[in-house]
């Protein structure tokens, strides 16, 4: 079966064209939005994705009705390919997973949105490389100042109160008193 899925990103537009082409195209459900295409759980998007068996097809007029970005187009696509179903795109020839072209070209699409995320990897590593190198410290800064933490430590080796006691106190968690070493 042919499905087909409509979006706009405002009330003041109208997915009528949209549902349309889509009818034209042969989709015997049509299932429409009005949200914006950056979110990316979209309630009928999904609804939508639930109904595809073996063999159905997803078509859009546009891939921007489907997805903002890459990674987001990727994601739908292999939760589409999951369901071991294909996808089309009425305004964009090339992607069309019914055909073999459709495929290839996916396929490439997808290996540069993996290179560029190694990519975007590696600099993120380098940059929290440099500025550790630079002193640097990184996480979430501490709960307690150095004077709580050793007035803390020293009230948990004593053992006269629980960690939740002593955590209390501080208005913290007892898993941060224990993590505090002497």
């Amino acid at each position: 079966m042919k499905y087909g899925y409509a979006r706009v990103s405002t009330d003041g537009q109208s997915v009528a064209a949209q549902v349309a082409q889509l009818r034209a195209a042969g989709c015997g459900q049509v299932f429409r939005e009005v949200a914006s295409g950056a979110k990316s759980d979209r309630r009928a998007l999904r609804r939508a994705l639930d109904h595809l068996a073996t063999g159905d097809v997803l078509i859009v007029t546009r891939l921007d009705r489907l997805a903002r970005s890459t990674r987001d187009l990727l994601n739908t696509l292999a939760a589409i390919a999951d369901r071991k179903a294909a996808f089309r795109s009425l305004g964009d020839a090339w992607a069309d997973t019914t055909t073999p072209h459709g495929r290839l070209m996916l396929a490439v699409l997808g290996g540069l949105a993996e290179f560029e995320r190694d990519l975007i990897r590696a600099r993120t590593s380098e940059g929290r490389a440099r500025a550790v190198a630079r002193g640097v410290k990184l996480g979430p800064k501490p709960k307690l100042t150095p004077h709580q933490q050793q007035e803390a430590i020293r009230r948990r080796d004593r053992g006269d109160e629980t960690l939740r006691e002593i955590a209390r106190t501080y208005n913290v968690s007892h898993s941060t008193i224990s993590r505090l070493s002497a």
